[in-house]
């Protein structure tokens, strides 16, 4: 189906920007056997849903004439989980539905209620809203749905993961049961499929993912590092890519504003997205990115939702993304209307494997790359210094006047030379990345011979080894980090299969044992305690338990600790 088939108003409005043809959401929702259904749409971010849902509602918004029905009380109604989506949709179903004569109100928490008060006594056709301000409006009695014809939930799965079902619920219940519902999620689980099961009659399901863009914009890659050397892969990328706009992710507030402090810090223009920010915050940061004012974005995975930025190419997962699920809702940022993005994943050594596990369920092809070395990045800048400095730019007579001054007192050389400096100058220095070497893979990762201080040792282990890509890159770093220790203070690290055994000196070690127990959480995924002695190094090292636990006294073991959740990021 094309645009033609589409009410007039609508097809020029789609025609003035330059939409030629619709997406696979698109056609599917304005495809005869879709019209006046239910629907349930599973879509991914950036496939032009918002436009698809604009166009679904059509028949129940517009007149004979094309324009649209009046009316004092809302006839559509769109929920989005947050205020920037549900700006974001305003704005599009403004120009969609602009020249039908349709008047569209905003309800967003953060915003003048009294003003959004004033907007639906006055009549709107449309109400996009988020489900807590909607839900204040309606038990205010400043909401009458009473004549709603039709109600979409955009980004569904978000909204129940974000707490709002009581909200949707409320809103639901108060709609007529005559009103067409249309459900789009990016995803399907048991609570939507619920959710659908007890508003919806006879829906039409729609499933466009993996039929339009997919993945097929997106290059995926994964870089294994240290887990001391994230921050430097993440300037490092940035540098490599000096992407004209990038999103960098990560869990919690508290490191968005460290990432974001360090970033500023050494030079670049960065901006930051969290729910401590304001609306007008927030409003001033995406500002910011829109004029090139800054490039970067440090952003958590609800603060991020609805930015939708033209210029957006490069998405960094500094802190891994909790599912695969929010991979593809993190990295659907980029990649949008046939332009092409990149997402990377910066991923610890000791986390490789659940991650190989979580592109497998995601059906993402990721290429496994090395983080870029300083003289890579240096390597790129030449070019792109080259081809700034040689592209073709207008001169008027002040350029020429001062060029011809510069020339009388330097050499072509030297000017040269001087712009070259000039441009380098405002690009921050890369950083230097521990390296792999092949010496770094042998069983016995550190040289047992004999140290001074070592000759009454205790040895305790880790349950990872080399299955686990243990390293001691990032190992000894972090038995320093939990048990308060330095690294001259930690013997001899024998690395096996499935576990590593590490020394530590005696006299240090229930100082150490008991920093363990103190740093212990429930985000970390190593298991520290007592061991007997060194790892076996052709298989599994001493037995906890069992008939063939090594003979000796009772050892007393530290509490041990287990990572359970998404790998901690940079340390506020």
């Amino acid at each position: 189906m094309s645009f033609s088939d589409l009410p007039a108003l609508l097809a020029e409005a789609l025609a003035a920007r330059g939409y030629e043809a619709p997406t696979a959401v698109q056609a599917a929702v304005i495809e005869p056997e879709a019209a006046g259904r239910d629907l349930v749409v599973s879509a991914q971010t950036g496939s032009g849903k918002t436009v698809a849902f604009g166009l679904a509602m059509a028949g129940e918004l517009l007149g004979e004439d094309g324009r649209v029905v009046p009316t004092r009380e809302p006839h559509a109604l769109i929920i989005a989980p947050t205020r920037e989506l549900a700006l974001q949709v305003s704005r599009e179903l403004i120009w969609l539905y602009g020249p039908t004569g349709a008047r569209i109100a905003t309800c967003v928490g953060g915003m003048d209620a009294s003003k959004e008060r004033r907007q639906l006594n006055y009549g709107a056709h449309i109400v996009v809203g988020t489900p807590g301000r909607l839900r204040d409006h309606l038990e205010r009695g400043a909401l009458d749905l009473s004549a709603l014809r039709a109600i979409v939930l955009d980004e569904a799965d978000e909204m129940l993961d974000m707490g709002f079902r009581e909200d949707l619920e409320e809103i639901l219940d108060a709609t007529p049961p005559e009103r067409r519902t249309l459900l789009f999620s990016a995803t399907m689980p048991k609570p939507i499929v619920q959710l659908a099961k007890r508003y919806q009659k006879d829906a039409l399901r729609i499933s466009t993912v993996g039929e339009d863009r997919g993945h097929g914009d997106i290059a995926y890659q994964a870089v294994a590092v240290s887990p001391s050397d994230i921050e430097h892969a993440v300037i490092n990328l940035l540098r490599f890519h000096e992407a004209e706009t990038a999103i960098l992710f990560c869990a919690t507030r508290d490191n968005v504003r460290h990432l974001h402090a360090t970033l500023v810090e050494r030079g670049f223009a960065a901006v930051a997205l969290s729910g401590e920010h304001s609306q007008s915050e927030r409003n001033h940061a995406l500002q910011a990115l829109r004029d090139r004012r800054a490039r970067v974005c440090v952003a958590t995975d609800v603060a991020a939702r609805g930015i939708d930025l033209p210029s957006l190419s490069l998405v960094i997962h500094v802190e891994l993304p909790r599912d695969a699920e929010t991979l593809q809702h993190r990295s659907g940022r980029t990649g949008r209307a046939g332009k092409k993005g990149t997402a990377v994943l910066i991923v610890p050594y000791p986390r490789r494997r659940r991650v190989e596990s979580m592109l497998r369920g995601a059906r993402i092809n990721a290429e496994w790359i090395d983080a870029p070395t300083p003289e890579a990045i240096r390597a790129q800048d030449r070019e792109r210094l080259l081809t700034a400095l040689l592209a073709p730019v207008e001169i008027d007579e002040e350029d020429k006047a001062i060029a011809e001054r510069l020339l009388a007192e330097k050499s072509p050389e030297e000017i040269a030379a001087a712009l070259v400096r000039a441009h380098r100058a405002a690009m921050p220095e890369p950083e230097e990345m521990a390296e792999r070497s092949h010496t770094d893979r042998r069983d016995d990762r550190q040289a047992s011979a004999h140290r001074e201080g070592f000759d009454d040792i205790v040895w305790f282990r880790m349950d990872v080894g080399r299955r686990q890509n243990a390293d001691p890159r990032w190992i000894l770093p972090l038995i320093c980090r939990r048990g308060h220790i330095t690294k001259n203070e930690v013997g001899a690290i024998r690395i096996g299969p499935n576990e590593t055994a590490f020394q530590v000196p005696r006299a240090l070690a229930a100082k150490f044992q008991a920093a363990v127990q103190r740093t212990a959480t429930e985000d970390d995924d190593v298991r520290f305690e007592v061991s007997e002695g060194p790892v076996q190094q052709g298989g599994r090292g001493p037995q906890r338990n069992g008939p063939n636990r090594p003979s000796g006294p009772p050892r007393h073991q530290a509490k041990p600790y287990h990572r359970k959740g998404p790998p901690r990021g940079p340390r506020a």
